[in-house]
C-alpha cells in the first residue's frame, strides 16, 4: 500500500507539473521523444537488411529526417532498411507530419471523449488553428488524412501492382503517405538504388498523384477545412455557399502563383538540360512535379546535381518560402512571403501600413513575418558557413541548397547527403528540427519572459536607407 501510494503521489506530482508547461514546449518535447524513439529502432540490427547495427548517428539522421518529413537520407531507403525499418520511417513520417498532439488529441474526439480547455490550446497550437472550434478541425484533419492517403494508394496501384506485384501494395501506400505528408522519402530503390521519381517522370499517372496529395498536404488543415465549410458542404447539401476567409484565399492565391512561375521556370531552364529526351507532354509534366516538389515535398524526377545554377537558385527560392501554415511543408511560409512583399510594396509607395487584397496587416503580423525571415537568415548562414568550412570540396551553391533543403524539411539534395560528414549531417539534423517546429515557436518554447504591452517607450528617431 505504501508503494502504491508513494506511486500516485509521483504521478500527481507529474501531472501538476504538465498543467504549467506551455502547450508550444510540449509539442517541442514530443517531437524529441519521436525523434530519440525512432532513433533505437533504426539502429537495431532487425531494422536492416543486413542484420547488423546501423550507425547510431546514421539512425539519428534518419529518425530526424523522418519525423521532421524532410527526406534527406544517408542509405536508399529500401536497399538499406527492410520492412521493419521501412515501417517505422512511414510511422515517423505520419505522426510527424500530421504533428504527435494533432494525432493524439484527434483520436481523442474520434472516440468521441470530451476534451478539456488545455488539450484544446495544445491542439489549436499543433494544427496552427486560432478558432476554439478544435474538435472539428481535427475531426477534419484525420479523415481528411487518411481518405486523401487512401485514394493516393488506389491510384498508384494501378501503375505499381502490375509491376512490383504484392509489394506494388506496400509501395504504393508508402509513397502516398510519402507525398500526403511531404516527406520525399520514396522506396524506388527496389528498381534501382537512388534512382528515385526519375524511374516515373513522364508518367502522368504516378507524378500527377504525387503532386496532388503534396499540394493538398500543403495547403494546410485551416484552408482546407475552410473549403469544405465554405464550398464542398453546401454544394453537397445544395445550400448557399459562403465566402472563404481571407487566410484561405492567401494560402490558395500564394500556392497557385509559386506552381505556375515554378513550372514555367523550370521547364524554360531545364528545357534543353535534365528535360532532354522527353517529349513536349513528358517534359510539362516532369516540370510541373518538380515545381511542386520543390516546394516542401522532396521528389525528385530528374538528377538534381545536374541542374543548372539558375535552377538551383530558383529552386532555393521555392523551398525557402515553402508551404502554408498548418500544414505538413516546411519553410518561411506563403502568408509570411506574402507579408513580406507586400511590406516592401507599400513601403515604396508611401504608405504607413502594409496591405494585400484590400486588407491590411496588423503591426504583430509583420513583426512576426520579419522576424522568421531574419532568423531563418541568420540560421542559415551561420549554417551555410559551417559546412562550407567541414566541404570545401563541395561548391558553394550545393552547400547552400543543402542547407535551406534541411531547413525548409524539403529532402532535395545536389550534392548527395552521403557526401557530407558527421558533423555536417548533426547541423543539418539542427536545421531540419528548427525549420519543423519553427524558430519562434523553438524560442517561445524555452523562454518564458513576462510581457509589457502595457509599457510606452519615447521614441528614437533614426534616418533609414
Amino acid at each position: 500500500m505504501g508503494q502504491e501510494t508513494r506511486a500516485r503521489r509521483v504521478a500527481a506530482g507529474f501531472l501538476k507539473k504538465k498543467k504549467h508547461v506551455a502547450p508550444v514546449r510540449l509539442i517541442v518535447v514530443s517531437f524529441l521523444i519521436l525523434i530519440l524513439g525512432g532513433t533505437f529502432l533504426l539502429w537495431l540490427p532487425f531494422s536492416s537488411w543486413n542484420g547488423r547495427f546501423t550507425p547510431i548517428w546514421d539512425s539519428f539522421f534518419t529518425a530526424t529526417s523522418a519525423t521532421c518529413v524532410t527526406g534527406l537520407a544517408v542509405y536508399d531507403t529500401y536497399t538499406h532498411f527492410n520492412y521493419f525499418g521501412q515501417g517505422v520511417i512511414l510511422l515517423l513520417i505520419q505522426v510527424g507530419g500530421l504533428g504527435f498532439a494533432t494525432m493524439a488529441t484527434g483520436f481523442s474526439v474520434l472516440l468521441r471523449r470530451r476534451l478539456g480547455l488545455r488539450e484544446l490550446l495544445l491542439a489549436s497550437e499543433s494544427a496552427s488553428g486560432d478558432s476554439l472550434d478544435i474538435a472539428r478541425l481535427l475531426r477534419v484533419v484525420l479523415s481528411f488524412t487518411f481518405a486523401c492517403e487512401l485514394a493516393g494508394t488506389l491510384l498508384l496501384l494501378i501503375r505499381f501492382l502490375p509491376r512490383y506485384g504484392l509489394l506494388g501494395i506496400w509501395l504504393a501506400i508508402f509513397h502516398s503517405v510519402s507525398a500526403f505528408c511531404n516527406a520525399g522519402f520514396d522506396l524506388m530503390g527496389v528498381t534501382s538504388p537512388g534512382a528515385g521519381m526519375t524511374l516515373f517522370a513522364g508518367d502522368p499517372l504516378v507524378c500527377l498523384t504525387l503532386a496532388t496529395l503534396i499540394i493538398i498536404g500543403g495547403i494546410g488543415f485551416v484552408v482546407i477545412s475552410d473549403v469544405y465549410v465554405s464550398r464542398l458542404r453546401p454544394l453537397l447539401r445544395r445550400e448557399k455557399r459562403v465566402a472563404l476567409n481571407y487566410h484561405s484565399v492567401l494560402c490558395l492565391w500564394g500556392s497557385a502563383v509559386l506552381l505556375f512561375s515554378g513550372t514555367v521556370a523550370f521547364f524554360m531552364c531545364e528545357y534543353a538540360n535534365t528535360l532532354q529526351g522527353m517529349n513536349f507532354w513528358e517534359k510539362l509534366n516532369t516540370a510541373f512535379f518538380q515545381s511542386t516538389s520543390a516546394r516542401t515535398a522532396g521528389f525528385a524526377s530528374v538528377n538534381i546535381g545536374e541542374e543548372s545554377n539558375i535552377t538551383k537558385l530558383f529552386t532555393i527560392l521555392l523551398m525557402l518560402i515553402g508551404a502554408c501554415p498548418g500544414s505538413t511543408g516546411g519553410g518561411i511560409k506563403i502568408t509570411t512571403a506574402v507579408v513580406l512583399v507586400s511590406t516592401v510594396v507599400c513601403t515604396l509607395r508611401g504608405r504607413d501600413e502594409a496591405a494585400f487584397r484590400r486588407r491590411h496587416f496588423s503591426r504583430v503580423s509583420v513583426y512576426r513575418a520579419f522576424t522568421v525571415m531574419a532568423s531563418a537568415c541568420v540560421l542559415l548562414f551561420i549554417a551555410t558557413c559551417a559546412l562550407m568550412a567541414l566541404n570545401e570540396e563541395i561548391s558553394g551553391i550545393d552547400v547552400l541548397f543543402e542547407t535551406v533543403s534541411a531547413f525548409a524539411t524539403v529532402g532535395l539534395s545536389s550534392a548527395g547527403t552521403v557526401s557530407f560528414g558527421v558533423g555536417s549531417r548533426m547541423i543539418l539534423c539542427v536545421l531540419m528540427f528548427v525549420g519543423r517546429v519553427g524558430p519562434l515557436s523553438l524560442f517561445m518554447a524555452f523562454t518564458n519572459q513576462p510581457r509589457r504591452s502595457n509599457l510606452i517607450l519615447p521614441e528614437g528617431k533614426l534616418i533609414i536607407g
